[in-house]
């Protein structure tokens, strides 16, 4: 082969991968740079240091994330969901600043949300929690429910749900910020369905899409000591709880379609927690999309009862 071809050759590969290069790079400043404009804070604990932002006004909500996110992507998932409310969103475990525990297990990020609740002086609250963040929210109610009001999980990791499981070893490969970057880069649509959990030909509109761009970039950067806590030990640890031991008022809502985690897994454990109300949305995947209003009133509705009120109404 001529030297001339083997150099343009080289060029050929060289070039495009210095463009993706200075792309990561662009991107991944623009992630910082969204971080940044969080006004994050950090507070000591038995465990470490557990980081939290707050926004808004109001009564407070606690609000605990899933997955790949973090504080600011808590504030992110309730942003018009919770009008006129403090919102307070640690990152758990292995997050952002938030410490990893040699021994962390989803009791001891109870402990550490019980923990934030004493450094701001918050007696009791009501707790909303998305995704993965439910196996921790859960043993909050287990174990300090004199600091849950009401407890809402939205679209939850639960007992007997696919993502309720210890995810092969391979997973810590494909978990991380450069494989997941190449997979929005290379094959937006792929990851829309993936971290949305929409079904095939799912139509958004452009709000919609707007804002599951939005929540895609909050994912980034990727804390891989946060994700592997959930990918391998916190996500299965929900099946093992007593879930018939919860004492506080309890909202699930699930949609039908939801290609992440699973509505039935829902609705079986709302039978189980006594007094449990149970929400079914025809539509809308792991984000819940196009059912804002829905879930805004059903959480406005939810909160508003007193303890002594809620009667195991299940609604569907």
């Amino acid at each position: 082969m001529k030297p001339s071809l083997v150099a343009a050759l080289g060029a050929g590969v060289a070039l495009p991968a210095f463009g993706l290069s200075l792309r990561y790079r662009s991107d991944m400043n623009a992630a910082r740079a969204r971080l940044a404009a969080v006004d994050r804070h950090v507070v000591s604990a038995e465990c470490g240091l557990v980081e939290y932002a707050e926004q808004g006004g109001g009564e407070p909500v606690l609000v605990v994330h899933g997955i790949f996110h973090n504080c600011a992507g808590g504030l992110l998932s309730v942003r018009d969901l919770v009008p006129n409310r403090r919102v307070i969103a640690p990152s758990r475990f292995g997050y952002l600043g938030s410490s990893m525990p040699l021994d962390a297990t989803p009791a001891h990020q109870a402990d550490a949300l019980a923990a934030l609740l004493d450094a701001l002086g918050i007696d009791r609250i009501d707790v909303i929690c998305e995704s993965a963040g439910a196996t921790s929210a859960l043993q909050l109610a287990l174990r300090h429910p004199e600091r849950v009001t009401h407890l809402a999980v939205l679209v939850g990791n639960l007992p007997g749900s696919p993502t309720a499981v210890v995810q092969p070893s391979f997973a810590k490969l494909l978990n991380r910020q450069l494989p997941l970057w190449v997979l929005r880069t290379v094959a937006p649509s792929m990851m829309v369905r993936l971290v949305a959990g929409l079904p095939k030909g799912f139509a958004m509109s452009r709000e919609d899409a707007r804002f599951v761009t939005e929540f895609i970039d909050g994912l980034f950067p990727v804390s891989p000591e946060g994700v592997d806590f959930d990918a391998f030990v916190s996500n299965a640890a929900v099946n093992d709880y007593h879930l018939e031991g919860i004492s506080v008022p309890t909202l699930i809502v699930h949609t039908k379609d939801d290609q992440v985690a699973s509505h039935d897994a829902s609705q079986r454990a709302a039978e189980r927690i006594p007094g449990a109300r149970f929400v079914s949305l025809e539509s809308g995947g792991h984000l819940m999309i196009g059912q804002t209003k829905i879930v805004r009133d059903e959480l406005a509705d939810f909160f508003a009862e007193r303890s002594d009120r809620r009667a195991g109404r299940v609604a569907s």
